[in-house]
Parts: structure tokens; C-alpha cells; sequence
């Protein structure tokens, strides 16, 4: 083997160890607080309830304002609460009020501006509203996502920042 070719083999093997070292060093913890805890949002709707929640979600457009499993509209500008842990802020029996009533911020009052509050669904048929409600409550965040989600809630509806538990 030639010098050339030896020095080239050297530095390899040395970039070689220091990715070895450099990935053992800064690597994420499997374990511990800041381990990767997964995907914090789930539903426990049952996969019937899930499509036609889904189904209605879809046809009235709440998602251009709210986000749902983390996902935004990407025009989306309306300062609105997440879905996502929805079920673990609101019983289904108070979203089924807050869907039906003709004037849901006299239910949970709205910061926004007219045009960008919250619509009433009470003209929506009931077996739509509770469809709806049912799905919006199956809606859960992982515990250790709880406080955040509670946090971002609270800063959306009132624009501070100041949320204590």
C-alpha cells in the first residue's frame, strides 16, 4: 500500500471513530425526561365514530381555524384551540351545549373578532350536533401532554400568556 493511500485509509477510519463517539456522546436518551415519548394525541373513538366525526369535521370546515392531530391549514390565521385533547378539557354533554347553542360565546366567551369567533352549529340536525360532540370528546392527549395542552387552550382563548396549573 502506498503513503497516498494510507493517509487516506487514516483519515476514514478516524472520521469513522468520530461519528462512532460523536453519535454516542449526543445521541437522544431512550430513557429519562427527555426521551422521545411518542405521539402525544389519540381518540378513543371507535373507528365508525371516527369517520363520520371525521366526515363532519371535514364538511364544516373546522379546520380552518382549529388544528387536529397537530396538523394547520397553512392559510389558516385565526388564533383558535387546538381539537387535539379536546376530551380532556370539555365533557361530550358540554360540547353538545357549546355546538348547539345559537350563540356559543355566551357558553365560553371569544376574544377574536366577529368574523373569526366560533359559528353556531344549532341549525346543524341533532343526530349531527351529538355525532359531532361524541367524536370532539374522544379526542385525548398522553397525560405528560396534558399542562400543554391546557396552556395552549388557555393562552388562545385569552391571549396571555400568564397560564398557571
Amino acid at each position: 500500500m502506498k503513503r497516498g493511500e494510507k493517509v487516506v485509509l487514516g483519515i476514514i477510519g478516524l472520521m469513522a471513530i468520530a461519528a462512532v463517539v460523536q453519535n454516542q456522546l449526543f445521541s437522544r436518551p431512550t430513557t429519562g425526561p427527555a426521551a422521545d415519548k411518542g405521539i402525544p394525541f389519540y381518540t378513543t373513538a371507535s373507528p365508525e365514530l371516527a369517520r363520520h366525526g371525521s366526515d363532519l369535521v371535514r364538511e364544516n370546515d373546522c379546520r380552518q381555524c382549529h388544528s387536529l392531530w397537530s396538523v394547520r391549514n397553512i392559510m389558516q390565521s385565526v388564533p383558535s384551540p387546538s381539537l387535539d385533547g379536546m376530551g380532556d378539557l370539555r365533557t361530550e354533554a358540554w360540547l353538545y351545549a357549546y355546538l348547539s347553542s345559537p350563540a356559543p360565546q355566551s357558553i365560553l366567551p371569544s376574544r377574536l373578532k366577529p368574523e373569526y369567533r366560533m359559528p353556531s352549529f344549532a341549525s346543524l340536525p341533532e343526530e349531527e350536533r351529538r355525532t359531532l360532540a361524541k367524536y370532539l370528546a374522544s379526542l385525548h392527549v398522553k397525560d405528560w401532554y396534558l399542562e400543554e395542552t391546557r396552556k395552549s387552550e388557555y393562552e388562545k382563548l385569552t391571549g396571555k400568556d400568564d397560564y398557571k396549573k
